[in-house]
This record gives C-alpha cells, structure tokens and sequence, in this order.
C-alpha cells in the first residue's frame, strides 16, 4: 500500500511540473509579444515556444535523458533571445531532480541556475547582488530539501523492502514448522495406533504359532485377540485418515470411558490390565483427552512388549489443577536415571510421549527400578488447556 501511494505522489508531482512548464512557457510568450510587438525575435521565439512546449508534452510521460537535453537545449535558446523565458527553469529543475541520476541533476541544477542568473541580470541592467546571492541560495535550499525528501523515501522503500522480505521468509519458517509438527504428530499417531496395533497381533499370532498343536483353544483365542485388534487398527487408520479424535473417544464419549474400554481390549491372559480413576475426572479438551488416550496407548504397547509384566494398572486423577494419567507395571522395569536410547520402541515412544505432553505444558515423570517395575505419570496442568 505504501508503495502504491509513492507512486501515485510522484505521478501527481509529475503532473504538477508538466503542466507548470507548459503554463510558464505560455506566460513567458504573451509577456513577450505584449512587451515586444514589432521585434524581430518573434516569430522565431514563437517557433521557439511551440517546438518546446510540443517536444515537453510529448516525452513528460517517458522520462529519457535525451528528451530533456533536448528541452533544456531549446529552452537555452529561447532564454538567450527573451530573458522572460528563465522562470520555466523551475519545473525543468524539479524534473531533472526527478529523472537524473543524482551528480547529473546537481550539474543540470547548476546549468538552470547560472541561465536564470545571467536572464536576470540583463533585464536589470546590473550585477543585482539580490540575483547573484539569493537566486542560488534558494536554488541550493530547494534543492538540498527535494534530495533529502528522495533519500528518506528511498530509506523508507528499502525498509518497507525488508519488512516484507522478513514476512514472507517469517511466514515460509512459519509453514516449514507447522509442516514438521505435522509430521512428529502423524508420526506419533501411527507409532502409538498402527504400528503398536502390528506389533500386538504379531505377538498374538506367534504365540498362537507355537501352542497350535499342544493346546488350540488358547491358540484360538489368541488368534481371537488378534482379530480384534486388527478390527480395532481398522477403525483407528478410518478415522486416522478422517484426522479425528480416537476411536475409542469417538465411541465412548469420555476419557474415563475410552481408557476402560482400552484396558479392557489390552487385557489378556499374558498381561492383566485394569482402569481406575480416582474421583470424578474434569472434562477436557478434546485435543487433551485424545492425547492422553495415546499416551495409555503407546505406554501399554511398551509394558507389552518390552516390561514382560503380568498385570498393568491405568489410573486417571483430577487434582483440581492437573489432571494425572498414571500407566504402572509389576515388569522387568529398568534403570530411569540412565539415557534412554536414542533408536528402537522404546526410546521412540517415551520420547512420543513427551512431545505430545510439551503442547500442552505438561510433564513426565518416570519411577523405575530393575526387576521391581515402572509407573510413567503423565502430568497436564488445567490452565494450559
């Protein structure tokens, strides 16, 4: 908009200039013609006054360097034959300012001033020490305002320039950031739904493998199990594509209930697993509830697969200022206070969790120690909803 504007202020400025040659080029001839009626000059400062005023209206729109060399050239001549002609230097100053390269309109500027001042004197007859001082001090005066009011504006362009540089490149980090959270999210989404899901029905379906032969109704209802998981998988990748809420929300209605229905689904004769929740849990906001769904979801693929635990225990706790979702295990547990690995489900999905917990201003805490378990407590505060 700014840049508009300084466009639309220099074409107006540029109006007023042309049309201000052309006014002073038609005062200067009816001076002359009315002061010298019978001179000799005439018809040649007429001729002299058409070729300028038709040579300016033709090349004001295009703004050349020959074209106004041209007209100064003319304008020289018609100076020489009638003085009166010096004050169309005004608008040829302020437009060789506008046109010229900065040393060249300070030349042109000194050429139009030393023209106007010799006009001068020879109308008056004398070295009028009021043209020979004050004509180039206010030459120098307008001039040193019009230059320093184009630098500012070429500062303020330049900065403008920047600013909308910085913008747009702000906006650019801004999508490549949303892009890459995108992703971590989706990213997280499958690891703690579809591939936890694979990962369980593949355990099923090895387990099942093995006791075929010895003892086929648990192989059946492992293969049982792993069909529900399947069947559960496929309801998570529908609404996965949809970018909904989980399905067990979607199905359950609340966080309590969705927690004890995945309790109930992930509770198998290999690993006991119950839900409790400790007074009335608040409600939350959606995005708070579907993830602390996911975190039950990733935590309990991890006891699965890696605790060897028998039973696990999730225990959801509104605190008034937080809401808790403990997820504890009697497993193999292991050694908090050492660096988790950087690769594998198991690193990946603690570190899953604590991204989730971060977007809401929330904390993990880990209890564990070799052969006696582990509680994970994911922590959320309610202000940061």
């Amino acid at each position: 908009m700014t840049d508009k504007a300084e466009v639309s202020d220099d074409r107006v400025l540029g109006v007023i200039m042309h049309a201000a040659f052309l006014l002073l080029v038609a005062a200067s001839l009816a001076r002359f013609l009315l002061r010298h009626p019978d001179s000799a000059r005439t018809p040649a400062i007429i001729a002299g006054s058409v070729a300028v005023a038709g040579l300016y209206a033709l090349g004001a729109r295009r703004g050349r360097v020959v074209w106004l060399a041209l007209v100064v050239a003319l304008w020289i001549v018609l100076v020489a034959l009638a003085p009166s002609f010096a004050w169309c230097a005004v608008p040829l100053l302020y437009t060789g300012l506008r046109i010229l390269p900065l040393r060249t309109a300070l030349i042109l500027v000194a050429v139009l001033t030393a023209f106007v001042a010799g006009a001068q004197i020879r109308l008056a007859g004398w070295p009028d020490p009021a043209v020979l001082v004050t004509l180039p001090t206010v030459v120098v005066l307008a001039t040193a305002v019009f230059v320093a009011m184009r630098r500012q504006s070429e500062r303020r362009r330049v900065l403008i320039d920047d600013l909308i540089r910085t913008r747009r490149e702000l906006a650019a980090t801004e999508r490549r950031a949303g892009t890459l959270a995108e992703r971590q999210r989706l990213s997280m989404e499958i690891h703690d739904t579809l591939a936890q899901g694979l990962s369980s029905q593949r355990m099923l379906l090895q387990a099942a493998d093995r006791i075929w032969d010895t003892d086929p109704g648990r192989a059946h209802d492992h293969v049982r199990s792993a069909e529900a998981i399947a069947e559960q998988n496929l309801t998570e990748a529908r609404q996965f594509v949809r970018d909904l809420a989980p399905a067990d929300l979607a199905a359950s209605g609340s966080l309590a209930a969705a927690l004890s229905a995945l309790a109930h689904r992930e509770n198998t004769a290999g690993l006991a697993v119950r839900f409790h929740a400790d007074g009335e849990p608040p409600r939350l906001p959606d995005r708070v509830e579907a993830t602390l769904l996911r975190i039950a979801q990733g935590a309990l693929a991890n006891v699965r697969e890696h605790a060897r635990a028998r039973t696990a225990t999730l225990t959801l706790t509104g605190l008034g200022d937080q809401v808790v979702l403990d997820i504890a295990d009697d497993g193999s547990g292991f050694d908090a206070s050492a660096p988790l690995p950087e690769s594998g489900d198991r690193g990946y999905g603690l570190a899953a969790i604590r991204a989730r917990l971060q977007q809401f201003g929330g904390t993990l805490t880990i209890e564990s120690t070799p052969g006696e378990g582990t509680v994970l407590s994911a922590a959320i505060p309610l202000g940061e909803k």
